[in-house]
C-alpha cells in the first residue's frame, strides 16, 4: 500500500484544513508513493522513537506532534532536528503528523471527554473552529460532584498518570465541582474563555507558575496533567483506527508510548 493511501485514510478522520494556521501537519518527510508495510504510531518523533522505527524496519511513522515546527535552512545533521530528518530519509521512513486537525476533528478532546476516559455528560465545545462546529476542548458535567483533589485523583486513574499538578487557592480547597472544562495539550490561552463561560475547574497541561498564580487570583482551579498526560491517548486510538482500516492488507501497526517525559522525584 502506498504512503498516500495511508495519508488519505488519516485525513478522512481529521482533514488537514482544520489545522491551525501556525501548525505544520501532513507528510513532513518521505515520498507519497513509498510502499508501506509497517506503521509506527507515537505521540512524538523523538530520537528514541526514530531509533526504534529504524530497528523495527518501519516504513511510516505517524505522530501527533509535528517533528518540524520552525523553518530549517540546512539538512546536514548539525542540529538535532535535521539529524532526525536525515535518519528518517536515509532509512526510507515517511513521517506524517496530525496535530491541531486531530484536536478539532477526530479528535483528542472528544476522546478525552468521552466514555473511555472522563465520561463527561452534557458535553459541548470550548473553542469553535470555523465551519466544523467543533473545537479543541470540551465543557462537560462530571459523573458525580467532586472536590479538586477527587477530580485530580479521577484524572490520574482514567489517564494512567502517576501525578498531576493542582493550582487552587487555599480558601477554595473544600469547593465541590459539578462541571469541568477540558483542553488537552497546552491550554492556558483559553483560560479566560473558560472562566467567562462560568467554569471554575479547568483540566489542561503545560500551565506554568505565573499562569497558575493568575488562575488562583481569579478564583479558578486548574489541574495540570502535563502536555503528555491528556494526549498520549492519541497513540492507541490512531493505532486501532489504522488496524481497523488495514486489517485485510497485511500492514502491521505498532504502538509506541515512551511515557511522560516529566518525573517528580
Amino acid at each position: 500500500m502506498k504512503c498516500q493511501q495511508i495519508i488519505d485514510a488519516l485525513e478522512k478522520l481529521s482533514p488537514r484544513q482544520y489545522a491551525s494556521d501556525w501548525d505544520n501537519v501532513g507528510l513532513l518527510v518521505g515520498r507519497r508513493d513509498s510502499e508501506v508495510h509497517r506503521i509506527m504510531v507515537s505521540l512524538d518523533a523523538t530520537k528514541e522513537v526514530i531509533e526504534m522505527a529504524v530497528e523495527q524496519q518501519v516504513d511510516m511513522l505517524v505522530t501527533h506532534h509535528p517533528m518540524i515546527f520552525s523553518s530549517i535552512k540546512q539538512i546536514n545533521g548539525d542540529s538535532f532536528v535535521s539529524d532526525k530528518i536525515l535518519t528518517l530519509a536515509e532509512n526510507r521512513i515517511c513521517c506524517y503528523a496530525m496535530h491541531t486537525n486531530f484536536d478539532v476533528i477526530g479528535g483528542m478532546a472528544e476522546l478525552a471527554a468521552g466514555e473511555q476516559y472522563l465520561k463527561l455528560m452534557e458535553v459541548s465545545s470550548i473553542e469553535i473552529s470555523g465551519e466544523s462546529g467543533q473545537g479543541m476542548g470540551r465543557y462537560g458535567r462530571l459523573p458525580k460532584p467532586m472536590t479538586a483533589q477527587q477530580a485530580a485523583d479521577y484524572v490520574k486513574e482514567k489517564f494512567g498518570l502517576s501525578f498531576v499538578m493542582l493550582y487552587q487557592g487555599k480558601e477554595n480547597e473544600g469547593q465541590i465541582f459539578e462541571h469541568i472544562a477540558v483542553m488537552p495539550g497546552a491550554g492556558k490561552s483559553e483560560m479566560e474563555r473558560v472562566r467567562e463561560q462560568g467554569y471554575s475547574l479547568y483540566l489542561t497541561g503545560d500551565y506554568g507558575h505565573h499562569a497558575g498564580l493568575d488562575a488562583i487570583d481569579m478564583g479558578m482551579t486548574v489541574i495540570d496533567a502535563t502536555h503528555y498526560g491528556l494526549e498520549h491517548i492519541f497513540v492507541a486510538y490512531i493505532a486501532d483506527y489504522l488496524r481497523g482500516l488495514l486489517s485485510e492488507t497485511g500492514i502491521e501497526v505498532i504502538e509506541v508510548d515512551t511515557g511522560c517525559p516529566v518525573r517528580i522525584l
